[in-house]
């Protein structure tokens, strides 16, 4: 069934060079876009400095898309242990504070971490630390729908306490929704939450981060490029492993592609149009990891990745 595997970035001299960059018995941080080439990095740091490989993507932490979601293949994983990558079950949701808790041994453990991913949250999370807020009441999330469909959302704006009003992007609907629903569902305002923090569990002068920055002309072939090497090592026996259970509602079904690949199996779509929509939504989300990581790591270390 595998007749490859889409992680094609090879190493070259100048991932050499970096590597001689780098701090064996320090923590690495590696972020990038989706297709950009982090685990090749990060495999050939390991085989180099040797370290455990660490999982902070939000999508490969499930165990019913391996392939699709470009997890490790076998062998990767043969090189160099790789931790935190599809230990949990499709159906189950997964938060980034769970994460955080299944990160922690990791950080404190024999061999030097190497944490490479495109969810930018967990990073932020991990380096800057996560405000511990309760679980809210989904009847919180009902009556913010009504508010927002019959008076708008000026109207939730006005609800929220000062604080919280004078912190967050008033014009950013989600933000404005999360910080009213957090304040309903706990009678304490988002501001309030996030200035009790704890500490982050890494500091920023203990690590190395990176950021791989990927052009846009670089990414979009390499993208269209890794779906086609998916479709070969095994995407749609893949999708139909999981066709009996599947539906849009699980976690796991926001990988991309699911659900075009589903649609195909079902005779909805033929195989080109679930690749070229599979591409457009990964360019799509390319797009919105690299606005990501401009805004949020700019002092981070920046790799071109178009020169490894």
């Amino acid at each position: 069934m595998a007749q490859a595997h889409p992680n094609i970035l090879h190493h070259s001299g100048s991932i050499a060079e970096w590597i001689k960059t780098i701090d064996a018995d320090r923590p690495v941080l590696i972020a990038g876009p989706t297709a950009s080439g982090k685990s090749a990095l990060s495999l050939a740091l390991a085989e180099s400095q040797g370290g455990v490989i660490i999982n902070a993507d939000a999508i490969q932490v499930f165990g019913d898309w391996r392939v699709l979601t470009a997890r490790p293949s076998p062998e990767d994983e043969a090189q160099a242990p790789h931790r935190l990558y599809g230990h949990v079950p499709g159906h189950q949701a997964y938060s980034v504070g769970e994460w955080l808790r299944d990160l922690d041994p990791y950080l404190s453990g024999s061999e030097r971490p190497i944490i490479i991913g495109g969810t930018g949250l967990y990073f932020m999370a991990l380096t800057e630390g996560l405000a511990q807020i309760p679980e809210i009441d989904p009847i919180w999330r009902a009556q913010g729908d009504e508010i927002l469909q019959n008076s708008g959302l000026s109207d939730m704006i006005a609800e929220l306490d000062a604080d919280t009003r004078d912190a967050i992007d008033l014009q950013n609907p989600a933000r404005v929704r999360r910080a009213w629903e957090v304040l309903k569902g706990t009678g304490k305002g988002l501001r309030a939450w996030q200035d009790a923090t704890p500490p982050p569990r890494l500091s920023v002068q203990d690590i190395q981060p990176v950021v791989i920055d990927a052009p846009k002309d670089w990414l979009t072939p390499r993208i269209e490029r890794r779906f086609d090497l998916m479709l070969k090592a095994g995407a749609l026996e893949e999708a139909e492993a999981n066709l009996p259970t599947w539906h849009a509602g699980l976690p796991s079904a926001k990988a991309i592609g699911a659900r075009e690949l589903i649609a195909y199996l079902k005779d909805e779509i033929d195989l080109e149009t679930a690749r070229e929509r599979s591409c457009i939504l990964t360019r799509q989300f390319a797009k919105r990891q690299r606005t990501w990581f401009r805004a949020r790591m700019r002092d981070w270390s920046h790799l071109d990745a178009a020169t490894l």
